[in-house]
């Protein structure tokens, strides 16, 4: 991994904040030239530790308000399962976030739907439709406390 100095922290906790800012904005922030800022998002995107630029969302103002942990058990714990299952749930849309986990289930899914019809809808037709699929148990949000896209370096 590429060394980051308390510049490069500064400049990814202002493009955390703002991506959208100019070079020109971020320089000013920073103390450094515009050419020097440029230089640094570029060193940090190369070096994969700015992976992407993106719009955060307001699910509810998109019909995607209802959000379900899901955790799924195979029923075997082979490569060729997990291969499988892993490339299947990648297809499905409603899935935000898929996780490999350690404990009595082998996958937690996050799924957002506009609401519990619309997710008895995926259930049936797309999830456990999954190959290898043993057991899944739901869990529905009732209020969301914190949610954090800032990743503090």
């Amino acid at each position: 991994m590429a060394a980051i100095d308390s510049l490069d922290k500064k400049l990814l906790k202002l493009l955390q904040e703002n991506s959208k800012q100019t070079t020109k904005e971020l320089s000013l922030h920073l103390n450094l030239s515009v050419t020097a800022v440029y230089e640094r998002i570029k060193k940090l995107e190369k070096a994969g530790i700015i992976k992407g630029y993106v719009a955060v969302i307001d699910k509810e103002k998109v019909d995607k308000a209802f959000l379900v942990f899901c955790q799924i058990k195979l029923v075997q714990h082979t490569k060729e399962y997990l291969t499988k299952f892993e490339s299947e749930v990648m297809a499905l849309s409603e899935v935000m976030e898929c996780y490999h986990i350690s404990g009595e289930y082998d996958y937690l899914l996050k799924i957002l739907v506009k609401d519990m019809p619309s997710f008895r809808e995926f259930m049936v037709t797309k999830l456990t439709t999954l190959q290898h699929i043993g057991s899944t148990q739901s869990s529905f949000s009732i209020n969301e406390v914190k949610c954090e896209t800032v990743l503090k370096v």
